[in-house]
């Protein structure tokens, strides 16, 4: 189906607008004018290309399991639905908090870098509108749209996401054409240089890049045949977004010069790839990279906004959240009170810190982002076990599906999240020591899930065996009976 075609029904997703969202979410733009210079810069300079494709494989593999994951569970309730019929409720009563705190914090982070770089770049064109202003435009707008059917938030999401992925394409063919084969250097993925110093710090940046490509598994409800159109929006999301981030990493390396590359990244960090679209499109193509960050970030806005509302809905309905959250809307089907609650707490934090007088971005932005990034590469390390942990409660499974690719995935999701913690200072770009801590409140408010779930086993056993089940089976009747009684306590 096209995604710009006639509108899916209510409820009816297809695989592209699944593939959309989970695009958006990862913001390509984004992703190469914020963390590639980093990585160039702080990382193995010419090795990064290497480095996102050694994440897209592990990724990849990750894809793997949790595929047969969203297959068992009808393709909803993501990590915390992964969780509970891998290792059971407790866990999954944590995940789903973890998540739900995680997916806040890089909505509200991005909320703030929206607000930030739109200032910027309108300043730069003689507009002056404060960052306050800039942000609450963009948080009435997601507001607007993730209060809608999602099919429509799809739609919005495609035209921005084609806009900032055909201008990247653009850069790279421009590249191609003035360099020919020498803008693909062989050195980036050669031994020497893909394991050089820095090494670690480029698979950072590279894991974090794809944060967001995972939630597929949160629209099983919405999807049209969510086993099927699940798995193949995550599959098609790694490759795309793997192939697409370690061609343009690599296209860059060969314009500015394998030799050089780290030091040009030092230098000019943000405005990298603006001065390589100046250089390479001209002003028009530098300009319309800056236009095209700002709905960069506000497409991976409304993606993580519309994957919290999602999370807050699946726990609400299993007594996790008021309850009043769990409702959809009569017309547009969409978690529309969940999405409203999303909206306000956005709205607070970001107001929080402007009353406050703190910087959009070096405060609100870098800490948010840092530990909503953080907790979902934890929980993508956790879903990967979850799969593992099903292969050995039930004995059974593909030998790849359930055993090495998500073994393979856990390894390289567990790499990613001690390199993210050690160099949590470097993603986050802050020294505070306040900011430093922050990593802390995830295993806290994974604490306080598992110590919730024991006091409902003892004080409420029917609501905790609910947990984890009751929102499945609507989705796939002909295999409820199977998975509910898979779960275990």
């Amino acid at each position: 189906m096209s995604i710009s075609g006639s509108p899916a029904p209510p409820g009816r997703l297809g695989t592209g607008h699944i593939l959309v969202l989970i695009v958006a979410a990862a913001a390509p733009l984004s992703a190469m004018v914020g963390t590639v210079p980093l990585a160039f810069a702080f990382g193995d300079g010419a090795g990064v290309p290497a480095a996102f494709l050694f994440a897209g494989v592990t990724l990849l593999c990750f894809s793997v399991g949790y595929a047969v994951s969203a297959r068992r569970t009808g393709g909803s309730g993501g990590f915390y639905a992964s969780v509970a019929d891998g290792l059971g409720r407790p866990p999954a009563v944590a995940a789903g908090y973890l998540a739900l705190l995680s997916y806040s914090c890089a909505t509200i982070g991005l909320a703030g870098a929206l607000g930030y770089f739109t200032r910027l770049v309108l300043a730069a064109h003689g507009v002056a509108v404060s960052w306050e202003w800039c942000a609450a435009a963009g948080l009435v707008l997601t507001a607007v749209l993730g209060y809608r059917e999602i099919a429509l938030s799809a739609r919005v999401l495609a035209l921005l996401m084609l806009g900032e992925i055909g201008m990247l394409a653009a850069l790279d063919v421009a590249i191609l054409v003035r360099h020919g084969l020498h803008a693909l250097p062989a050195a980036s993925f050669s031994l020497h240089v893909a394991t050089g110093p820095g090494v670690g710090v480029s698979l950072m940046f590279a894991f974090v890049s794809f944060i967001g490509f995972e939630s597929a598994a949160l629209y099983g409800k919405e999807a049209r045949n969510s086993r099927r159109s699940v798995p193949r929006a995550t599959y098609a999301a790694v490759v795309l977004i793997a192939g697409f981030y370690a061609l343009t990493s690599w296209l860059a390396v060969g314009a500015i010069g394998s030799g050089r590359v780290r030091e040009v990244a030092g230098r000019q960090m943000g405005d990298l790839f603006f001065v390589l679209g100046d250089g390479f499109l001209g002003t028009a193509g530098g300009t319309g990279l800056q236009l095209l960050l700002c709905t960069s970030l506000f497409a991976a806005t409304l993606a993580l906004h519309s994957a919290a509302n999602r999370y807050t809905q699946v726990l609400a309905d299993d007594g996790l959240l008021p309850g009043a959250l769990a409702a959809a809307h009569p017309r547009h089907r969409s978690p529309h009170r969940a999405s409203l609650a999303q909206s306000a707490l956005t709205a607070v934090v970001v107001t929080a810190f402007a009353v406050a007088g703190l910087d959009p971005y070096a405060d609100l932005t870098t800490s948010m982002l840092g530990l909503g990034t953080l907790g979902i590469v934890v929980l993508q390390a956790l879903a990967a076990l979850s799969v593992l942990g099903l292969r050995l409660r039930t004995g059974g499974g593909h030998w790849w599906r359930t055993a090495v690719a998500p073994l393979l995935g856990f390894c390289g999701l567990s790499a990613s999240v001690w390199l993210v913690v050690d160099n949590f200072d470097m993603l986050t770009g802050s020294p505070s020591p306040v900011i430093a801590t922050l990593p802390w409140l995830l295993p806290l408010v994974a604490l306080g899930g598992l110590a919730y779930a024991a006091r409902l086993r003892a004080a409420h056993p029917p609501r905790y065996h609910r947990l984890g089940t009751g929102h499945l089976a609507s989705l796939a009747p002909a295999s409820s009976s199977t998975a509910t009684g898979n779960r275990h306590a």
